[in-house]
């Protein structure tokens, strides 16, 4: 039954004559899933039967056979497990699956990937960030590991290079609307700056345009959107929203996009590299900072291994040998003053998502110890006690001490004139 809706499917006809009792064509819906991205609203994706077999056959890059054993370890409400489920069964290939709470041990991990023999894995690139020193060696033992969803730490993916590194090693990128992956790049050697996310798997392409729905020339950044095969036919029940994210084409009468609201560059070689959401740019004094520039930053420091940066400039770590002032002082000399965090909120590990992204409405709020200061030291004098009670007031911290900085307890120019 199988291999005759498979063929009817790769032939661009029906399935009718595949024994099964229903009619199915490329373009019929084959499931509904459900994604809130950075809205936190859940909407439908309406995917269809044509965009899972672009996928999983045939797709330029990653070839599945009967020899291979792929993990199921993604959230089954991930669209990244549409090609764990489709791509071993579209070709002959085993699964296995991985419970939620192995995938989270980084002992039990290990344990099921080798006695199982997977061959091939998919991770989010917040748990390829947390297992890229614990299970380097599982994965130099893999046909394929594929690692997305997010801006990749180059450090992380070098030491994975380093240690010998799997056979093929991709960094995929695609929303659930383009049915899992709709760009990935091979990544060969460790890299020396950011890792690009390639290019468009076959079947699909990617407009990287300006405000204005213009393309952009290469080395100016743009907002990617994506056609082809992949994508989706909308937004189950909401006419309005599909009509605001899936758009014509503004180089091909009757062609289709969806509008991901994520930021990208095309570099001289001809690969795309990836800049982040739109909706994480932010407006500081004037300026538009890319949370995801100084995220880059903050990886460059020696001794840290993960790091996220909020809306407010607060900035989250996982490091040794680090702290509030070391990082300031860093990043003061990396960056221009109005990019600097505010905090630096030190953590063991970032807090994720059921589907291994990073969890930004779990991250902490900083405390006292966040701030860049010297040692607290009292203020002296009614001068210096007013003084500190305004800026304490103003800066929203709980003390101020009589050596403190204004800047690194989070103040600029602009606050800096309310207190006249």
């Amino acid at each position: 039954v199988l291999s005759g809706v498979l063929s009817g499917v790769l032939s661009g006809g029906d399935a009718a004559d595949s024994g099964m009792p229903v009619r199915v064509s490329v373009s019929d819906a084959a499931y509904v899933m459900y994604t809130s991205g950075s809205t936190g609203a859940p909407k439908g994706v309406v995917v269809s039967h044509a965009g899972i077999v672009s996928l999983a056959v045939d797709n330029g890059l990653l070839a599945l056979t009967g020899d291979d054993v792929v993990a199921f370890a993604a959230n089954p409400a991930f669209d990244a497990s549409t090609w764990e489920i489709w791509g071993p069964l579209l070709n002959g290939a085993r699964i296995v699956v991985i419970g939620e709470s192995q995938v989270l041990d980084a002992g039990e991990f290990r344990t099921a990937l080798t006695t199982c023999g997977v061959t091939t894995l998919w991770l989010t690139a917040g748990l390829f960030h947390r297992y890229c020193d614990a299970l380097s060696e599982v994965f130099s033992g893999l046909r394929c590991l594929i690692v997305g969803g997010d801006v990749l730490d180059p450090v992380a993916v070098g030491k994975v290079v380093h240690a010998g590194g799997p056979r093929t090693f991709l960094n995929g990128y695609g929303p659930t609307e383009t049915t899992t992956f709709a760009v990935m790049h091979a990544i060969e050697q460790a890299p020396t700056g950011g890792v690009p996310i390639g290019r468009p798997v076959a079947g699909r392409f990617v407009r990287l345009l300006d405000r204005n729905g213009r393309p952009v020339p290469v080395g100016v950044t743009g907002e990617l959107y994506l056609g082809g095969l992949g994508t989706a036919h909308g937004y189950l029940d909401r006419p309005e929203l599909t009509a605001t994210r899936f758009v014509p084409d503004p180089l091909e009468v009757g062609g289709r996009l969806y509008r991901t609201g994520d930021l990208g560059r095309w570099l001289p070689d001809g690969t795309l590299d990836f800049l982040g959401r739109d909706d994480f740019q932010v407006k500081i004094r004037g300026f538009r900072v890319e949370l995801g520039e100084i995220e880059t930053a903050l990886l460059r420091v020696p001794g840290v291994t993960q790091a996220v940066v909020t809306k407010d400039l607060v900035a989250y770590y996982v490091g040794d040998g680090v702290g509030a002032a070391g990082l300031r002082e860093r990043l003061t000399a990396d960056l221009p003053g109005y990019m600097v965090p505010t905090a630096f909120v030190a953590l063991e590990t970032l807090p994720l998502t059921p589907n291994g992204k990073v969890d930004r409405k779990a991250l902490p709020a900083p405390d006292g110890d966040a701030y860049a200061r010297m040692g607290y030291q009292e203020p002296e004098g009614e001068i210096e006690q007013a003084i500190a009670g305004v800026w304490a007031e103003l800066l929203g911290v709980e003390r101020v001490g009589r050596f403190d900085d204004f800047f690194a307890l989070g103040g600029h120019s602009l606050l800096a004139v309310s207190l006249v």
